[in-house]
């Protein structure tokens, strides 16, 4: 994977494929993860993985991108910061429900495990 967008597309796919490993393999060691649904910070990868084991076995977890927010930064070489939103699905007492959340992902493409940063929040109503 040499683009922003690969890395992001892989994650994308191991949520819906509820594939933990996959998505510990992109968390470098000492990765933040500001996660959608939790109010702790995550920053060992004890904690993300419990946060995905938690998350993932949701009933019908599913996550989509929309495409036409997604914006890609260039720092440096190799180093990139990509954000956007994405909907969280998934099942509560049997009712399908969604969540919109913003997301920004800080990303050294040199690194075998690229991701540095990771923060995710629900979009919040409006005024």
């Amino acid at each position: 994977m040499k683009k922003p967008e690969d890395i992001l597309g892989k994650w994308l796919s191991c949520v819906n494929n509820a594939d933990i490993e996959g998505l510990l393999s992109l968390y470098h060691e000492d990765a933040v993860l500001i996660p959608t649904f939790s109010n702790r910070l995550l920053c060992t990868p004890e904690r993300i993985r419990e946060y995905f084991e938690r998350l993932t076995a949701r009933d019908e977890l599913s996550i989509a991108l929309h495409e036409k927010t997604l914006l890609t930064q260039k720092f440096g070489q190799d180093m990139y910061l990509v954000c956007g939103i994405y909907c969280w699905r998934f099942a509560i007492d049997d009712e399908l429900l969604s969540f919109e959340a913003r997301f920004s992902y800080s990303l050294n493409l040199s690194l075998e495990k690229p991701i540095t940063h990771h923060h995710s929040s629900q979009i919040p109503r409006t005024l």
